[in-house]
């Protein structure tokens, strides 16, 4: 599988939930679905990462972020379709303006994993992504604010778009003077390795901006030896690579987890950066951490590890000039 191209692995993705239980091998009989979630938000898992989930074991850490379990249909007060209101903050089609000296492009609505817990699982990409017919506004829209220091690419995810694609619009924005950094929010240098190839590195480097990506890991599983060559590959291009995690109940909310996951991501020079509290997203409630048990995991870290193993503790709150760090909160 490794040896195939990443958009032919991207297209052999698994995309049922029966199919996912039978490669991993247990059976619908031990661990029921929701039909009506995998309507809204089909499954979609590259082999690539499904193989790093441990064999005959329902509880794993991995299983457990991409299988659409039936509490996904429980309707949890608070718990809304869009969480971060983001809908309301478009000066642009797909470009998102929540914070000073920053804006978010939504570059697509494809992934190649579809995360249970995702955000965005119901935002309405046709109608509210940046994509290519929609970037000369937006790169318009940042031209002519001079206070747009870094540009966020997001989505979906901005690697799952082909190189061209993606060079044509690092290459618009390295027009723009006052443009220090471009920042990926990307999930594939850890679900789908093979992605990070030598033409994509030329493709998006050598503009002159700084190149910063923020993978996405929750689990210390996740980081196998293709992960590892992926990140070493980014970081001999330059790139500074960020690591931002999900709270997430019954997958990374111990000590032992989280401190695992910061010495695998160290080890593999990556920075701890962000571990976020969850969106209050509708079919997400199952995964939710209670705050105060977030701070009291946070505590204990600090007792136990040196403060660069340590993510900060952040939640997103609509309206906020920044993420909002919680440590201190209760």
């Amino acid at each position: 599988m490794q040896s195939l191209s990443w958009q032919k692995q991207l297209a052999q993705s698994i995309r049922h939930p029966a199919d996912l239980l039978e490669f991993v091998g247990l059976g619908p009989s031990l661990i029921g679905y929701s039909r009506q979630a995998i309507t809204q938000f089909p499954v979609k898992v590259p082999h690539a990462f499904a193989k790093r989930i441990k064999k005959n074991d329902p509880n794993d850490p991995i299983l457990r972020q991409i299988f659409p379990y039936k509490a996904e249909e429980d309707e949890v007060i608070g718990f809304i379709n869009d969480p971060l209101a983001e809908l309301n903050i478009q000066p642009e089609q797909g470009l998102l303006q929540k914070y000073n000296s920053r804006v978010l492009l939504i570059t697509t609505g494809a992934c190649a994993v579809h995360c249970r817990y995702c955000f965005r699982r119901h935002y309405p990409y046709q109608e509210s992504s940046a994509t290519s017919k929609h970037w000369q506004a937006s790169v318009e829209h940042i031209k002519n604010d001079s206070s747009i220091e870094e540009v966020i690419l997001s989505g979906g995810d901005p690697l799952t778009l082909s190189d061209r694609r993606l060079g044509k619009l690092c290459s618009s924005l390295a027009t723009i003077k006052h443009i220090k950094r471009i920042r990926f929010h990307t999930r594939l240098p850890v679900v789908l390795p093979a992605r990070i190839t030598t033409t994509l590195l030329n493709k998006i480097t050598g503009n002159g901006q700084s190149i910063i990506f923020v993978i996405h890991t929750n689990h210390a599983n996740e980081l196998d030896n293709t992960v590892s060559l992926a990140i070493k590959r980014l970081q001999e291009f330059g790139i500074l690579v960020l690591n931002q995690s999900v709270l997430l109940k019954g997958i990374n909310d111990s000590v032992k987890t989280l401190i695992h996951l910061s010495e695998r991501l160290v080890e593999n020079n990556v920075v701890p950066y962000y571990l976020h509290m969850l969106d209050p997203i509708a079919g997400g409630a199952h995964y939710d951490v209670p705050i105060k048990q977030a701070q009291e995991l946070i505590n204990d870290m600090q007792d136990r590890v040196s403060g660069y193993l340590i993510p900060k503790l952040v939640k997103e709150e609509i309206g906020t000039a920044s993420k909002t760090p919680i440590t201190n909160q209760v």
